[in-house]
């Protein structure tokens, strides 16, 4: 990989994504080590910008080995160190490099709840989310491009040219968008096996175009936490907790999911029975990176698919809070392209997306063509 790729990435991390000021205070955390490249760039950027960079190193290998047995007092000590670190940062960056995404298959479903409770949720959701300024990625490495069907040098490029895309671009014609999403009511949603009918009205709609992520493109809002009614299956495959899902179908009735299958039915209900938030949608958004087109099994790419859209069980965004509250936040994604079946999207009984592509005048500098 070419240093110069990193040096542009890093910069527009820490200028654009998260815009960090001198006298900051920074943690680069890395999973994997491969990623040491592009932390080491981080570190030395920020410093050159006068502010105070700190580091963690997370290998999933020995973060399995303590899960495995861990109690709950044990978690609660180990978040505890980490909440107080992410309590005296400003900023944050958190680079994936994993070379096996199914390293935490096999944690008990017990042990699993332990952690994501305890720790995920203060940590990440509630402190680093919501008082830092934060922007995570995925690292491009062989274990990536295995997953997307790409070698190596292929994906690479791929890689580069989604993260480093004109994103200020984007973000002007975002605008459009998220009018439109602060004025509507009712969502109608149809495609095979899709019928999905709920009001977004006073759910303030946000745009992310890489400053929370890297890559980044999509428009987010919520539904009425009560407001969900009819069916809706996803037409791409998700992981959690390490386990792969496919052909998830959900029903909901005044918001809940009242009926859950998959390939692996009884693994998702589990997820689905975390707590009370579970079972109800925390965010509705679309996705718009022109460079994404297929998923590849992750899902800071996968969110953001051209003509996509995504349905997240678990905790509401900050930024268009419904209400809801968990210790999940699961992006699961439809894709509305024709290659994937194709579909609508209905605002207010008005047609706005087909077959994923802009219909609306206001709207079609979204459409790929337009952003690339």
């Amino acid at each position: 990989m070419k240093d110069i790729r990193i040096e542009k990435l890093a910069s527009n991390l820490l200028s654009h994504s998260i815009n960090l000021q001198k006298g900051e205070k920074i943690l680069i955390e890395i999973i994997g080590m491969e990623a040491i490249p592009l932390g080491k760039e981080l570190i030395k950027q920020a410093e050159a910008k006068g502010a105070l960079p700190f580091f963690n190193i997370i290998d999933y290998e020995i973060l399995r080995e303590m899960l495995k047995d861990i109690t709950e007092e044990q978690i609660q000590v180990y978040a505890k160190h980490d909440l107080q670190r992410m309590k005296d940062m400003d900023a944050y960056i958190g680079v994936r490099a994993s070379t096996n995404t199914s390293e935490l298959n096999g944690i008990s479903k017990e042990k699993m709840e332990l952690y994501n409770k305890y720790y995920t949720l203060p940590v990440h959701f509630k402190e680093r989310v919501n008082n830092t300024k934060w922007c995570i990625l995925r690292y491009p490495n062989a274990s990536m491009a295995q997953m997307s069907n790409m070698n190596t040098e292929e994906f690479e490029d791929f890689f580069f040219n989604v993260c480093t895309l004109d994103y200020d671009k984007m973000s002007k014609a975002m605008d459009s968008l998220v009018n439109l999403m602060n004025k509507t009511n009712k969502v109608h949603i149809l495609g095979e096996g899709t019928n999905l009918t709920f009001s977004i009205k006073g759910i303030p709609s946000k745009k992310y175009m890489g400053t929370f992520n890297i890559p980044d493109g999509e428009v987010a809002t919520a539904p009425v936490k009560n407001s969900v009614n009819g069916y809706i299956t996803y037409n791409t495959e998700t992981r959690y907790n390490g386990v792969l899902f496919s052909n998830i179908r959900f029903d909901f009735k005044d918001g809940k999911i009242i009926k859950a299958t998959a390939n692996k039915t009884k693994e998702l209900n589990e997820i689905l029975d975390t707590d009370e938030g579970s079972r109800y949608i925390g965010e509705f958004a679309l996705g718009l990176n022109p460079y994404i087109e297929k998923p590849i099994g992750d899902t800071l790419f996968d969110e953001k698919i051209k003509g996509s859209f995504h349905f997240t069980p678990g905790d509401s965004l900050k930024e268009s809070d419904n209400g809801n509250q968990s210790s999940i936040h699961w992006d699961i994604v439809n894709i509305q392209t024709p290659e994937y079946g194709g579909g609508e999207i209905w605002f207010d009984d008005k047609l706005i997306r087909k077959d994923g592509l802009f219909v609306l005048e206001e709207l079609k500098m979204l459409n790929p063509e337009n952003l690339i």
